[in-house]
C-alpha cells in the first residue's frame, strides 16, 4: 500500500480524495482519462504498486473519456488488434463486478453495414478472420439485419442499399463517466493519488533516464513516468525530447433530445460514415469520421455535423424529426498505420501509450491491464508487444486502415 491515505474519501459526497502532490512517487501517470485511471488501478491491484500519482491538467476524465461515443467491440481484422480488443472485451464483461461500481455495460451488439459488393467481400473476410481469432462474429443478410434493428431502412431502392452486415452480439456500449469514476474510486481506495488541475509543463531527463515531471503545482520526482495523454501525447513526449509519429485531429459527435427506446443495437456504416446508438437515458448518440485538419480544438464544425445528420437519415428515416441537443469534439491521436503505440521509449523508465485514434474507449480495461504490466516489469506485455514504437523503424506495421471499419 502507499504511504498516502488509502482510506475512504474525506468528504462523503466524493468518490475519491483530492490530495496535494507528494514530493515523489514510484510511478507518475500523465493523463487522468480512462487509460490513465485503468493503468493506475491495475498497477495497484495486480502488481502491488500503489505509490502512484495520476496527474490531470483539468478534471478527471474531462478529455476524450467524456467526449467519445462509448462503443465497445473487438471485431477487428488483424490478429494483433483482435487480441488486445478481445482481451479488453472480456474484461468489460466482468468490470462492473470487479470495480464494485455500476458502469452500465450493455451488450446490445454492433452492426457494421455493407452497401456495395466490395463492402460485402471485405465484411465476410473480417467475419472469417474474427472467427479464426476466437472473436464472435456473424454475417447477416438484409432481412436478418432488419430483424436485429427494425428501424434501419433496408429497402432495395435507396441510394445506399443495405446488402448485409457483420454482427458482433457481445459488443455494446457503456456509460463513460461511470467507467472513469469506477476506476478512480477503486484506485484511490488502494492508495493511488488522483491529482486534478495539475498540468505537466516539463519532464526532467538526466543520463538517459527520466527523473521527474514539472507541473503547475511543483516538481514531482518519479521512478517511472507513464504517458497517457491521448491527443496531446506528442506535446507531452516533446518535453522529454521525443518526436512521436502521431497526428492529432478533431473527432465530432452529437446527441439528440431524449426519445423513447427505439434503437436496440449499435449501427455503423462506412459508406455514409455515421454510427448511431441510443444511450441509457434515451438520447441518440451519433459520431462522424475524423476531421481532415490537424487541430486540438474540442468543438464541432457545422459542415461536419450537417453531413453526419444527413448520413444518419439515409439509414434511419424515422429520425427525420428528431432534434439535436448538443455537439462536441474530441482530440484523437492517429499513427501512420492506424494502430496504437504502447510500451517503452528511448528514455529509460519513460513509457508511452498513445495513437488509439478513434478506438481508445473500447480498449480502456485491456490497455490499462497491459500497460500496468509493462510499467511494473519494464518489458512489453505480449498483447501489446506488436504495438511498440520500434515498428516504425523496423517496418513491422500493424495496418488497420479500413480494416477497423468505420471510425468511432
Amino acid at each position: 500500500m502507499s504511504v498516502h491515505d488509502a482510506g475512504p474519501p474525506e468528504h462523503p459526497d466524493r468518490l475519491w480524495n483530492s490530495p496535494e502532490p507528494a514530493a515523489s512517487y514510484d510511478v507518475v501517470i500523465v493523463g487522468g482519462g480512462g487509460h490513465g485511471l485503468a493503468t493506475a488501478y491495475y498497477l495497484a491491484r495486480d502488481h502491488g504498486i500503489s505509490n502512484v500519482a495520476v496527474l490531470e491538467r483539468g478534471w478527471l476524465a474531462g478529455g476524450n473519456m467524456a467526449r467519445n461515443t462509448t462503443i465497445i467491440r473487438s471485431n477487428y481484422l488483424l490478429e494483433e488488434s483482435a487480441g488486445i480488443y478481445e482481451h479488453a472485451l472480456k474484461l468489460w464483461e466482468g468490470l462492473e463486478e470487479d470495480l464494485g461500481y455500476p458502469i452500465l455495460f450493455s451488450q446490445r451488439g454492433v452492426l457494421n453495414l455493407a452497401h456495395s459488393l466490395q463492402d460485402v467481400r471485405e465484411s465476410v473476410r473480417r467475419v472469417n478472420a474474427n472467427r479464426l481469432n476466437g472473436v464472435d462474429a456473424e454475417w447477416l443478410e438484409p432481412e436478418e439485419v432488419r430483424r436485429v434493428c427494425p428501424i434501419v431502412d433496408v429497402s432495395p431502392g435507396v441510394r445506399y442499399p443495405v446488402l448485409g452486415a457483420t454482427y458482433q452480439p457481445r459488443a455494446g456500449i457503456a456509460r463513460h463517466d461511470n467507467v472513469a469514476w469506477g476506476f478512480a474510486r477503486a484506485a484511490a481506495a488502494m492508495g493511488v493519488d488522483l491529482i486534478e488541475h495539475c498540468e505537466v509543463t516539463g519532464i526532467d531527463v538526466a543520463g538517459g533516464r527520466v527523473r521527474a515531471v514539472r507541473t503547475t503545482r511543483g516538481r514531482i520526482a518519479a521512478g517511472r513516468v507513464a504517458m497517457c495523454a491521448a491527443g496531446h501525447s506528442s506535446v507531452v513526449a516533446r518535453m522529454a525530447g521525443l518526436d512521436l509519429p502521431v497526428q492529432s485531429h478533431p473527432l465530432q459527435a452529437l446527441v439528440s433530445e431524449l426519445l423513447e427506446p427505439v434503437h436496440p443495437t449499435v449501427v455503423m456504416s462506412n459508406a455514409v460514415h455515421v454510427y448511431v446508438s441510443q444511450a441509457h437515458k434515451g438520447e441518440l448518440v451519433m459520431g462522424a469520421g475524423i476531421d481532415a485538419c490537424n487541430s486540438y480544438r474540442q468543438r464541432g464544425a457545422f459542415h461536419v455535423i450537417e453531413r453526419q445528420m444527413a448520413a444518419a437519415l439515409e439509414l434511419f428515416p424515422v429520425f427525420a424529426r428528431a432534434h439535436v441537443l448538443r455537439t462536441w469534439g474530441g482530440v484523437v491521436d492517429v499513427t501512420p498505420d492506424a494502430s496504437p503505440v504502447v510500451g517503452l521509449t528511448p528514455v529509460e523508465d519513460l513509457y508511452v501509450n498513445c495513437g488509439w485514434g478513434t478506438g481508445g474507449f473500447k480498449a480502456t480495461p485491456g490497455v490499462g491491464w497491459c500497460y500496468a504490466h509493462t510499467i511494473a516489469h519494464g518489458e512489453p506485455h505480449p498483447l501489446t508487444a506488436p504495438f511498440s514504437l520500434e515498428r516504425f523503424t523496423t517496418g513491422a506495421l500493424v495496418d488497420e486502415h479500413g480494416a477497423a471499419a468505420v471510425a468511432h
